[in-house]
Protein backbone atom coordinates (compact mmCIF):
# COMPACT_ATOMS: atom_id res chain seq x y z
CA UNK A 1 0.00 0.00 0.00
CA UNK A 2 2.70 2.68 0.87
CA UNK A 3 4.87 1.82 -2.51
CA UNK A 4 1.02 2.40 -4.54
CA UNK A 5 0.82 5.57 -2.68
CA UNK A 6 4.10 7.12 -3.11
CA UNK A 7 4.11 5.67 -6.87
CA UNK A 8 0.94 7.71 -7.52
CA UNK A 9 2.13 10.97 -5.81
CA UNK A 10 5.14 10.52 -8.11
CA UNK A 11 3.06 11.14 -11.27
CA UNK A 12 2.45 14.63 -10.95
CA UNK A 13 -1.19 14.27 -13.52
CA UNK A 14 -2.03 11.96 -11.33
CA UNK A 15 -2.38 14.58 -8.61
CA UNK A 16 -3.72 17.46 -10.70
CA UNK A 17 -6.56 14.65 -11.73
CA UNK A 18 -7.40 14.24 -8.39
CA UNK A 19 -7.67 17.39 -7.37
CA UNK A 20 -9.91 18.49 -10.44
CA UNK A 21 -11.94 15.42 -9.31
CA UNK A 22 -12.01 16.47 -5.64
CA UNK A 23 -13.31 19.91 -6.64
CA UNK A 24 -15.83 18.69 -9.01
CA UNK A 25 -17.36 16.19 -6.10
CA UNK A 26 -17.06 18.77 -3.38
CA UNK A 27 -19.27 21.36 -6.01
CA UNK A 28 -21.82 18.09 -6.18
CA UNK A 29 -21.90 17.53 -2.90
CA UNK A 30 -22.28 21.57 -2.15
CA UNK A 31 -24.76 21.99 -4.67
CA UNK A 32 -27.72 21.77 -2.09
CA UNK A 33 -26.12 24.16 -0.12
CA UNK A 34 -25.37 27.04 -2.48
CA UNK A 35 -28.36 26.72 -4.54
CA UNK A 36 -31.15 25.50 -2.07
CA UNK A 37 -33.77 26.30 -5.19
CA UNK A 38 -34.43 23.49 -7.95
CA UNK A 39 -32.21 24.16 -11.12
CA UNK A 40 -35.21 23.76 -13.29
CA UNK A 41 -37.07 27.53 -11.28
CA UNK A 42 -36.97 30.68 -12.64
CA UNK A 43 -34.34 32.61 -11.05
CA UNK A 44 -33.22 35.90 -13.19
CA UNK A 45 -33.74 37.64 -16.27
CA UNK A 46 -33.84 35.49 -19.40
CA UNK A 47 -30.38 35.29 -21.13
CA UNK A 48 -28.60 37.39 -18.60
CA UNK A 49 -25.44 37.08 -19.25
CA UNK A 50 -22.61 35.91 -16.88
CA UNK A 51 -22.11 38.09 -13.99
CA UNK A 52 -25.69 39.87 -14.60
CA UNK A 53 -28.13 40.37 -12.67
CA UNK A 54 -26.39 37.83 -9.72
CA UNK A 55 -25.64 34.90 -11.63
CA UNK A 56 -22.60 34.11 -11.93
CA UNK A 57 -22.37 31.62 -15.56
CA UNK A 58 -25.88 33.36 -16.55
CA UNK A 59 -29.32 32.19 -17.31
CA UNK A 60 -30.77 30.32 -20.21
CA UNK A 61 -34.06 31.20 -22.05
CA UNK A 62 -36.15 30.79 -19.45
CA UNK A 63 -34.20 32.65 -16.61
CA UNK A 64 -33.17 29.15 -14.99
CA UNK A 65 -29.57 29.75 -13.57
CA UNK A 66 -26.94 28.09 -15.51
CA UNK A 67 -24.33 27.56 -12.16
CA UNK A 68 -27.50 25.69 -10.24
CA UNK A 69 -27.59 23.88 -13.04
CA UNK A 70 -24.57 22.89 -13.51
CA UNK A 71 -23.71 22.34 -9.81
CA UNK A 72 -26.88 19.82 -9.80
CA UNK A 73 -25.80 18.32 -12.79
CA UNK A 74 -22.99 17.05 -11.56
CA UNK A 75 -25.10 15.12 -8.78
CA UNK A 76 -26.38 13.28 -11.76
CA UNK A 77 -23.74 12.85 -13.93
CA UNK A 78 -21.03 11.41 -11.14
CA UNK A 79 -24.35 9.02 -9.99
CA UNK A 80 -24.82 7.33 -13.03
CA UNK A 81 -21.21 6.97 -13.84
CA UNK A 82 -19.94 5.64 -10.98
CA UNK A 83 -23.09 3.04 -10.83
CA UNK A 84 -22.89 2.30 -13.75
CA UNK A 85 -19.59 1.28 -14.10
CA UNK A 86 -19.59 -0.86 -11.02
CA UNK A 87 -22.60 -2.54 -12.76
CA UNK A 88 -20.59 -3.08 -15.67
CA UNK A 89 -17.44 -3.71 -13.82
CA UNK A 90 -19.45 -6.46 -11.70
CA UNK A 91 -20.81 -8.57 -14.83
CA UNK A 92 -17.52 -8.23 -16.77
CA UNK A 93 -15.96 -9.53 -13.72
CA UNK A 94 -18.23 -12.49 -13.01
CA UNK A 95 -18.29 -13.62 -16.92
CA UNK A 96 -14.63 -12.97 -17.40
CA UNK A 97 -13.28 -14.90 -14.42
CA UNK A 98 -15.54 -17.53 -15.73
CA UNK A 99 -14.70 -18.06 -19.05
CA UNK A 100 -11.08 -17.31 -17.90
CA UNK A 101 -10.81 -20.02 -15.81
CA UNK A 102 -13.21 -22.61 -16.94
CA UNK A 103 -12.14 -22.97 -20.75
CA UNK A 104 -13.60 -24.95 -22.89
CA UNK A 105 -16.98 -24.80 -23.91
CA UNK A 106 -18.27 -22.15 -21.49
CA UNK A 107 -15.14 -19.95 -22.35
CA UNK A 108 -16.10 -20.18 -26.15
CA UNK A 109 -20.12 -19.60 -25.23
CA UNK A 110 -18.82 -16.65 -23.55
CA UNK A 111 -17.10 -15.18 -25.69
CA UNK A 112 -19.33 -15.64 -28.68
CA UNK A 113 -22.24 -14.16 -26.22
CA UNK A 114 -19.68 -11.07 -25.68
CA UNK A 115 -19.13 -10.67 -29.58
CA UNK A 116 -22.77 -10.22 -29.97
CA UNK A 117 -22.64 -6.85 -27.79
CA UNK A 118 -19.80 -5.72 -29.19
CA UNK A 119 -20.57 -6.12 -32.85
CA UNK A 120 -23.61 -3.55 -31.95
CA UNK A 121 -22.50 0.15 -31.83
CA UNK A 122 -22.46 0.70 -28.02
CA UNK A 123 -24.08 4.29 -28.12
CA UNK A 124 -26.92 2.85 -30.74
CA UNK A 125 -27.35 -0.42 -28.04
CA UNK A 126 -28.14 2.21 -25.22
CA UNK A 127 -30.45 4.35 -27.71
CA UNK A 128 -32.99 1.42 -28.42
CA UNK A 129 -32.50 0.12 -24.53
CA UNK A 130 -33.19 3.89 -23.26
CA UNK A 131 -35.72 4.79 -25.61
CA UNK A 132 -38.21 1.56 -25.23
CA UNK A 133 -37.61 1.12 -21.29
CA UNK A 134 -38.19 4.86 -21.46
CA UNK A 135 -35.79 7.33 -20.03
CA UNK A 136 -34.99 7.35 -16.71
CA UNK A 137 -31.89 7.10 -13.94
CA UNK A 138 -32.07 3.12 -13.86
CA UNK A 139 -32.98 2.53 -17.33
CA UNK A 140 -29.87 5.23 -17.88
CA UNK A 141 -27.60 3.18 -15.49
CA UNK A 142 -28.86 -0.23 -17.08
CA UNK A 143 -28.37 0.59 -20.53
CA UNK A 144 -24.60 1.89 -20.23
CA UNK A 145 -23.87 -0.77 -17.70
CA UNK A 146 -24.90 -3.59 -20.44
CA UNK A 147 -22.67 -1.76 -23.60
CA UNK A 148 -20.09 -1.45 -20.90
CA UNK A 149 -19.18 -4.53 -19.99
CA UNK A 150 -17.73 -6.09 -22.84
CA UNK A 151 -14.37 -4.65 -22.53
CA UNK A 152 -13.76 -5.41 -18.95
CA UNK A 153 -15.33 -8.98 -19.51
CA UNK A 154 -12.55 -10.02 -22.39
CA UNK A 155 -9.76 -8.13 -19.84
CA UNK A 156 -10.70 -9.81 -16.97
CA UNK A 157 -10.45 -12.66 -19.30
CA UNK A 158 -7.24 -12.63 -20.56
CA UNK A 159 -5.51 -11.93 -17.08
CA UNK A 160 -7.24 -14.80 -15.27
CA UNK A 161 -6.29 -17.32 -18.17
CA UNK A 162 -2.72 -16.04 -17.48
CA UNK A 163 -2.80 -16.44 -13.40
CA UNK A 164 -4.59 -19.02 -13.49
CA UNK A 165 -1.64 -21.16 -15.20
CA UNK A 166 0.47 -19.91 -12.39
CA UNK A 167 2.58 -22.11 -10.11
CA UNK A 168 1.09 -20.97 -6.69
CA UNK A 169 -2.55 -21.36 -8.52
CA UNK A 170 -1.36 -24.84 -8.95
CA UNK A 171 -0.05 -25.50 -5.20
CA UNK A 172 -3.17 -24.29 -3.96
CA UNK A 173 -5.50 -26.64 -6.20
CA UNK A 174 -2.89 -29.58 -4.70
CA UNK A 175 -3.64 -28.75 -1.17
CA UNK A 176 -6.87 -29.58 -2.13
CA UNK A 177 -8.84 -25.91 -2.25
CA UNK A 178 -11.91 -25.58 -3.90
CA UNK A 179 -12.25 -23.88 -7.33
CA UNK A 180 -13.71 -20.93 -6.10
CA UNK A 181 -11.75 -20.38 -3.04
CA UNK A 182 -8.89 -20.37 -5.73
CA UNK A 183 -10.12 -18.06 -7.79
CA UNK A 184 -11.32 -15.64 -5.30
CA UNK A 185 -8.31 -16.03 -2.93
CA UNK A 186 -5.21 -16.00 -5.45
CA UNK A 187 -6.44 -15.64 -9.03
CA UNK A 188 -8.87 -12.57 -8.90
CA UNK A 189 -6.67 -10.42 -6.33
CA UNK A 190 -3.40 -10.83 -9.00
CA UNK A 191 -5.79 -10.32 -11.93
CA UNK A 192 -7.84 -7.15 -10.62
CA UNK A 193 -5.47 -4.41 -11.10
CA UNK A 194 -5.99 -3.74 -14.75
CA UNK A 195 -9.60 -3.99 -14.68
CA UNK A 196 -9.38 -1.36 -11.66
CA UNK A 197 -7.61 1.12 -14.25
CA UNK A 198 -10.51 0.09 -16.99
CA UNK A 199 -13.29 0.34 -14.58
CA UNK A 200 -12.01 4.00 -13.69
CA UNK A 201 -11.90 4.81 -17.25
CA UNK A 202 -15.37 3.07 -17.67
CA UNK A 203 -16.75 6.13 -15.42
CA UNK A 204 -15.56 8.42 -18.26
CA UNK A 205 -17.24 6.72 -20.50
CA UNK A 206 -20.60 6.47 -18.64
CA UNK A 207 -20.99 10.40 -18.46
CA UNK A 208 -20.21 10.97 -21.59
CA UNK A 209 -22.33 8.31 -22.78
CA UNK A 210 -25.17 9.66 -20.16
CA UNK A 211 -24.23 13.70 -21.62
CA UNK A 212 -25.06 12.43 -25.13
CA UNK A 213 -27.76 10.51 -24.05
CA UNK A 214 -29.84 13.97 -22.18
CA UNK A 215 -28.45 16.16 -25.31
CA UNK A 216 -30.90 14.05 -27.62
CA UNK A 217 -33.89 14.27 -24.89
CA UNK A 218 -33.18 10.61 -23.96
CA UNK A 219 -32.20 11.86 -20.23
CA UNK A 220 -34.33 11.68 -17.27
CA UNK A 221 -36.80 14.56 -17.39
CA UNK A 222 -37.05 15.13 -13.58
CA UNK A 223 -33.27 15.64 -13.12
CA UNK A 224 -31.36 18.78 -14.40
CA UNK A 225 -28.41 17.04 -16.63
CA UNK A 226 -24.76 18.28 -18.35
CA UNK A 227 -26.11 16.68 -21.71
CA UNK A 228 -29.83 18.69 -21.07
CA UNK A 229 -28.66 22.14 -21.05
CA UNK A 230 -25.85 21.73 -23.49
CA UNK A 231 -29.20 20.28 -25.49
CA UNK A 232 -31.37 23.19 -24.56
CA UNK A 233 -28.50 25.85 -25.59
CA UNK A 234 -27.30 24.66 -29.05
CA UNK A 235 -30.17 26.48 -30.92
CA UNK A 236 -29.62 29.78 -29.44
CA UNK A 237 -25.53 29.29 -29.47
CA UNK A 238 -24.40 32.39 -31.01
CA UNK A 239 -26.59 34.39 -28.66
CA UNK A 240 -26.20 32.92 -25.69
CA UNK A 241 -22.85 30.83 -26.36
CA UNK A 242 -22.39 30.61 -21.94
CA UNK A 243 -25.40 28.07 -22.29
CA UNK A 244 -23.46 25.46 -23.76
CA UNK A 245 -19.69 25.99 -22.99
CA UNK A 246 -19.57 25.99 -19.21
CA UNK A 247 -21.95 22.60 -19.28
CA UNK A 248 -19.34 21.71 -21.71
CA UNK A 249 -16.23 22.85 -19.94
CA UNK A 250 -17.92 20.72 -16.95
CA UNK A 251 -18.03 17.53 -18.88
CA UNK A 252 -14.33 17.96 -20.17
CA UNK A 253 -13.13 18.59 -16.75
CA UNK A 254 -14.55 15.52 -15.08
CA UNK A 255 -13.48 13.26 -18.20
CA UNK A 256 -10.33 14.09 -18.13
CA UNK A 257 -9.82 14.53 -14.51
CA UNK A 258 -11.07 10.43 -14.37
CA UNK A 259 -8.70 9.87 -16.79
CA UNK A 260 -5.64 11.81 -15.52
CA UNK A 261 -6.46 9.96 -12.09
CA UNK A 262 -6.91 6.02 -14.96
CA UNK A 263 -3.19 7.05 -16.09
CA UNK A 264 -2.11 7.45 -12.40
CA UNK A 265 -4.17 4.11 -11.26
CA UNK A 266 -2.49 2.17 -13.92
CA UNK A 267 1.28 3.12 -13.15
CA UNK A 268 0.85 2.71 -9.39
CA UNK A 269 -0.89 -1.10 -9.92
CA UNK A 270 1.53 -1.88 -12.37
CA UNK A 271 4.64 -3.43 -10.85
CA UNK A 272 6.90 -3.25 -14.00
CA UNK A 273 6.25 0.24 -13.87
CA UNK A 274 6.27 0.88 -9.94
CA UNK A 275 9.79 -0.39 -9.65
CA UNK A 276 11.05 1.42 -12.62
Amino acid sequence: MRNFILTFLGRPAGIVGLALLGFVCLMAALAPVLYPASPWDMSGIPFSRPGENGMLLGADTLGRDVASGILHGARVSLLIGIVSAIAASCIGVLLGCIAGYAGGVVDIGIVRFTEIFQTIPSFVLAILMVAILTPSLGTIILAIALVSWPPLARLTRAQVMSISQREFVQAALCQGQSTVSVVVRHVLPNAISPVIVAGSLTVAAAILIEAALSFMGLGDPNFMSWGYMIGAGRTVIRQAWWMSVFPGFAILLTVVAINLVGEALNDALNPRISRA
